[in-house]
């Protein structure tokens, strides 16, 4: 039977009757280098599901989760579109290597499954090992058997942030510190705990990370940050014209807050070297329009002047002046840290009153003579 099918195969074939020469057939044995390729690419590429297979771990809620199958579907979500390509090497001296794309997150994931999950008992006690000891492998051990729950976590946020390995490098810190501060003997599972530092440290990432130039610093500008505009599509869904009023007051928070943020929000960064226009034949930029921020130097000097006039003019005031007086010009008046009025008193055997009415005499003087010296060019308060 097989004879024959090779032969109604043979008779299918079409004559060459045109007088053209056949191509010559191709040579048995080694395969082409396209085919070696193509199948070194299919030895090195695994299926991300496959890699997903894992125990169940449990969630911070309390309830079983297996978090292998989500990180299985976040890597089978993610597919080729998010790998990375490698720029390619100089062709190596043996044929029978091929270049394959790389993907650093399927790596990654594949790195993380190879740490197994801890059973409750195994947790507690490495977590009181950590607590009691400051045993760094046991805290390790914790870290590296509870990266599954940052991969979920991350992705959750996988549209906040295109780089989903900077979240999961940010959310590993988190986890860092949870595991430090953890108590295991609160009655509290690590990961119900870790998941809050973890979500902490992503949003701070993505906050601090979302501009070039930070767009919230205060707790209520972090609130508008991440509110505001679900809150606009909200009303908007409710058919409620989503003013700053009515957003202030949802979502608790000050009317002028919510105008300041959704004008940054709304707006992009602005360069200061950017070209706004020419000036007498040259370019200029917003930085050049920007005021200074300190004094002109006319009026630096002008003040300089004044200042050393006015010392001047005090100077020779003060050789005026005798006794009590000569006393408190230099120690009340003119001095930079003067003293109080019961010290000149017990000196002088007089009452606090007294050397406030002396005080106040001498002012009254040392105005009238600084205003016959200088005329207007002082002001007095």
């Amino acid at each position: 039977m097989f004879q024959e099918r090779r032969t109604r195969l043979v008779r299918k074939a079409p004559s060459s009757s045109t007088g053209k020469k056949k191509a010559p057939a191709p040579r048995r044995g080694r395969p082409a280098p396209a085919e070696e390729a193509s199948e070194a690419s299919r030895e090195r590429e695994g299926d991300p599901e496959e890699d997903a297979s894992g125990d169940e771990a449990v969630d911070e809620a309390g309830g079983a989760l297996d978090d292998d199958a989500v990180v299985g579907e976040i890597a089978a979500e993610l597919g080729d579109d998010d790998a990375v390509t490698l720029e390619p090497a100089p062709a190596p001296a043996s044929r029978d290597r091929a270049l394959s794309r790389f993907d650093p997150f399927s790596a990654y994931l594949a790195e993380v499954q190879r740490h197994s999950l801890l059973t409750p008992e195994e947790e507690h006690r490495l977590a009181v090992s950590y607590h009691e000891a400051q045993d760094v492998q046991a805290a390790a051990r914790l870290v590296t058997a509870n990266l599954r729950l940052v991969v979920k976590i991350a992705y959750e946020y996988r549209r906040a942030y295109r780089n989903l390995m900077d979240l999961i490098q940010e959310g590993n810190i988190g986890l860092m510190q949870a595991v430090k501060r953890y108590d295991p003997y609160r009655g509290v599972k690590l990961s119900s705990y870790a998941a809050w530092w973890i979500r902490a440290y992503i949003l701070r990432f993505i906050l601090n990370n979302w501009r070039l130039v930070k767009l919230g610093t205060t707790q209520t500008q972090r609130k508008l940050f991440f509110n505001l505009n679900k809150e606009k599509q909200r009303l908007l869904s409710m058919g409620v014209d989503p003013t700053a009023a009515e957003l202030a007051q949802r979502l608790d928070v000050p009317e002028s807050e919510v105008t300041d943020m959704d004008r940054r929000l709304s707006g992009g960064d602005l360069s200061l070297d950017a070209p706004v226009g020419d000036s007498d034949g040259r370019p200029m930029s917003r930085v050049d329009l920007l005021p200074m921020a300190g004094a002109l130097a006319d009026d630096t000097l002008a003040d300089e002047e004044l200042n050393e006039l006015v010392r001047g003019r005090l100077a020779k005031f003060g050789e005026t002046l005798t006794g009590k007086d000569a006393i408190i010009f230099k120690e009340r008046l003119v001095a930079e840290e003067p003293v109080t009025l019961q010290d000149i008193g017990e000196r002088f055997g007089i009452s606090r009153e007294r050397v406030r009415q002396v005080e106040k005499r001498l002012q009254d003087r040392l105005r009238a003579y600084l205003k016959g010296e200088l005329g207007d060019a002082i002001q007095f308060r």
